[in-house]
């Protein structure tokens, strides 16, 4: 595989690279950091509206580069700079405590909001206010894996790139189109006149969620807006929707956290779309 191409921390390249793990710096460089195996070989896959490959730059150890040959060859073929270090520049660079010895540099992805509309989206999870980079890349993860075919992060919710947000998502940020820095209001007038139902998930909804599901009125075009983990979606949000919607309790749990309510909430509206045979 060759000699390490980064012998110090400090070369230009990992300095690069580690200036990534802050906002400001991802926002400039539109760019930022995807960490593990299953995240890096989504990116390797990935390639953005215009063609272009989203990895741009691989770092890993060479323990990783045997393990992981097909990512590294793959990675290679898309054109991507492939660097070899040892674990402690790794280090300097990964977010996590413990460094799994593949770490890409990777172009921004999101979609512009116009676009998500033009697409007829029929479920769209929609994150307003959401702070926890771990809840937004897990919800992320939960409407992939529910079939979702957007999700957009407003302007008040937490970063899209933020390290522990691409984690969380466990590669499905490369999945399915994601429009970012969108406000609230824009977001539900864009997607109620793309003719697309807006549900506000809260625990203190006025509407069931099963009484939703036995009226049958769950079954065509619908957006999930998810709040904020503390204290849930405010009045002026709950009011721009066409129901407010609670998960049911059948037990003594007092809630449910952000992320686990929204896989319910997702799972029930493509089952719902299934049965009527619009998915």
């Amino acid at each position: 595989m060759g000699t390490p191409e980064l012998i110090s921390p400090r070369s230009p390249r990992v300095t690069a690279a580690r200036r990534l793990a802050k906002r400001a710096f991802r926002g400039k460089e539109r760019r930022f950091i995807a960490e593990g195996p299953q995240a890096v070989r989504e990116a390797v896959a990935h390639r953005g509206a215009d063609g272009e490959p989203t990895l741009l730059e691989l770092f890993t150890t060479a323990e990783a580069a045997e393990r992981y040959g097909d990512i590294i060859d793959a990675a290679r073929a898309t054109g991507a700079r492939v660097h070899f270090a040892p674990d402690t520049v790794l280090a300097e660079v990964s977010q996590t405590v413990t460094p799994q010895g593949l770490l890409g540099v990777c172009r921004f992805l999101d979609t512009p909001f116009a676009d998500v509309l033009a697409a007829g989206p029929r479920l769209v999870a929609v994150l307003a206010h959401v702070r926890d980079p771990g809840n937004a890349g897990t919800v992320l993860r939960c409407a992939d894996a529910a079939g979702a075919d957007a999700v957009v992060l407003t302007d008040a919710s937490v970063d899209l790139y933020n390290p522990k947000s691409v984690r969380a998502s466990a590669g499905s940020l490369f999945h399915l189109p994601v429009a970012v820095g969108v406000p609230v209001e824009q977001a539900v007038r864009g997607l109620q006149g793309a003719g697309v139902r807006i549900l506000a998930a809260d625990g203190a909804g006025e509407d069931d969620l099963d009484d939703e599901l036995d009226a049958g009125t769950m079954a065509g075009p619908t957006a999930w807006i998810f709040g904020n983990e503390a204290w849930g979606l405010p009045e002026e949000t709950r009011a721009l929707a066409d129901a407010v919607v609670r998960v049911p309790i059948h037990g003594k749990a007092e809630s449910l956290n952000l992320a686990t309510a929204a896989a319910v909430c997702l799972y029930a509206s493509a089952r719902a779309q299934r049965v009527r045979g619009m998915r």
